[in-house]
């Protein structure tokens, strides 16, 4: 069974900025797309509501034609029905049929007047409706065009920067694999705490470079001698010593 290397405290700290600064490269790609990829999401979903509303009108439209249509032929059996009853008036034998034939008559000239009513109402809301699937499908032109444009920024910018951010992304991998896991975990628990993704930082100016507060001189040089890794005690980041973090130079 082959023996498992064990690396130094100087060469671990040397892994961590290696790995931070690959980290911080990748982090910029991202910030070159700035809310790119959220807003062109965002823009999806939005038409997506748009064209489920365009749909909706639309049905509704067909079921109110639909329902014009029916009405319509409703006016023509009723008035098939009166001429038939001015027929049968022409016969009738009492006045008891005279009255049942009028009063027939008078209900199929109601159901008339009740269907061009419909008629009425449901013109008036297919205007309504028509309206709305107007200013809906200017919305889906509007919003297209935009979504268009924001694509357009977008793939340049992964077409402009895919072959390097690739390389980067092969980088970051191989760096993590020569870190052990405890590190690692800690490592991201930190960057993940923090916007900018520092977590591993220089003492700069007696200070530490992800938060600035003032790192004592005894500290300082115990970071110097990388015997041990040191946190800061204000913000959690691992400090190093800037010499060592200039060395480590990633291309």
């Amino acid at each position: 069974m082959a023996a498992v290397k064990e690396f130094s405290v100087e060469e671990k700290l040397v892994s961590l900025i290696k790995l931070q600064k690959i980290d911080s490269k990748l982090d910029e790609f991202k910030i070159l797309k700035g809310e790119l990829p959220l807003e062109v999401k965002d823009l999806e979903d939005e038409i997506a509501g748009l064209h489920a509303r365009k749909n909706r009108i639309e049905e509704e439209i067909n079921g109110i034609t639909e329902f014009i249509e029916s009405r319509k032929e409703a006016i023509k059996d009723a008035e098939a029905l009166i001429k038939k009853y001015d027929k049968q008036s022409s016969n009738v034998k009492n006045n008891r049929e005279f009255e049942a034939i009028n009063k027939e008559i008078e209900m199929q000239q109601l159901e008339m007047k009740l269907a061009e009513k419909n008629i009425k109402d449901a013109t008036e809301e297919i205007g309504e409706k028509a309206k709305a699937l107007e200013i809906a499908k200017k919305n889906i032109a509007t919003k297209e065009g935009v979504l268009n444009h924001k694509k357009e920024e977008l793939e340049k910018i992964i077409t402009d920067t895919e072959k390097e951010e690739t390389q980067f992304r092969k980088k970051s991998d191989s760096a993590r694999k020569e870190i052990e896991d405890r590190l690692i975990y800690s490592y991201d628990r930190i960057r993940n705490n923090y916007r900018n993704g520092l977590a591993v930082v220089p003492v700069e100016r007696d200070a530490c470079g992800g938060c600035f507060n003032a790192v004592p001189p005894q500290k300082q040089s115990e970071i110097r001698l990388h015997k041990k890794i040191t946190v800061c005690e204000n913000c959690g980041r691992i400090l190093v010593d800037s010499e060592l973090n200039e060395n480590v130079i990633v291309k």
